[in-house]
């Protein structure tokens, strides 16, 4: 399944209630995840510009983007990016067929061979 990084802020009043009522976010994001096929790899409280970072696998883009939609219509959450990362084996896939496909590509500016 292919792997997804999140990650974003919380709201200010979302920092004042976990604050006031802390709890471990693990559990409800795994519950989430599975609802719509997905698995859970990781959730961490993170420093710099993002409050959060989640690792997750979905079956596809619309299960991830499902989870994501869903956390975020709590209303606790903002400025959310996510990326699709690869593994080093599907990178090296990617880089073989990538150099394949440059093979057969012509760059701009080239007259025809």
């Amino acid at each position: 399944m292919p792997i997804y990084i999140s990650r974003g802020r919380f709201t200010a009043d979302a920092v004042k209630d976990l604050m006031a009522k802390p709890e471990n976010r693990e559990q409800a994001l795994s519950k989430l995840f599975k609802s719509v096929g997905g698995t859970l790899m990781g959730w961490y409280l993170t420093f710099g510009p993002h409050d959060w970072l989640v690792i997750g696998k979905f079956p596809d883009d619309k299960a991830a983007a499902a989870a994501i939609l869903a956390a975020a219509a709590g209303g606790s959450l903002s400025e959310i990016e996510t990326t699709v990362a690869m593994t080093a084996e599907d990178a090296k896939a990617t880089f073989g067929a990538a150099g394949k496909a440059a093979a057969a590509f012509r760059k701009a500016g080239r007259g025809r061979s």
